[in-house]
């Protein structure tokens, strides 16, 4: 399961979000993305858990629960759409 994590704290490491979804269950892969001219953090991620029920239980317990005084947004990630590649602009 792909999970969006939102409104992460720009100091968070990955290790540190790779720790508080472990206590759930299995992760496979963290990724905080970072603007990739600054390679600063954009304030939010993806984690992968290879369980769903896992990844049901972190969305649970982590959503809203705050990290370095932030409240988390956690949801189930919704798959990207054909052509959409991020940070571009719309006309």
């Amino acid at each position: 399961m792909n999970i969006y994590v939102g409104n992460l704290p720009h100091e968070v490491t990955d290790e540190e979000l790779r720790e508080a979804f472990e206590a759930f269950g299995e992760v496979t892969s963290v990724n905080i993305i970072k603007d990739r001219y600054s390679g600063q953090p954009r304030g939010f991620g993806f984690v992968e858990m290879p369980a769903d029920a896992e990844g049901q239980a972190a969305i649970s317990g982590l959503n809203g629960k705050e990290m370095k005084e932030r409240p988390l947004t956690v949801s189930e990630a919704r798959p990207r759409s054909e052509g959409d590649r991020g940070g571009g602009r719309r006309s």
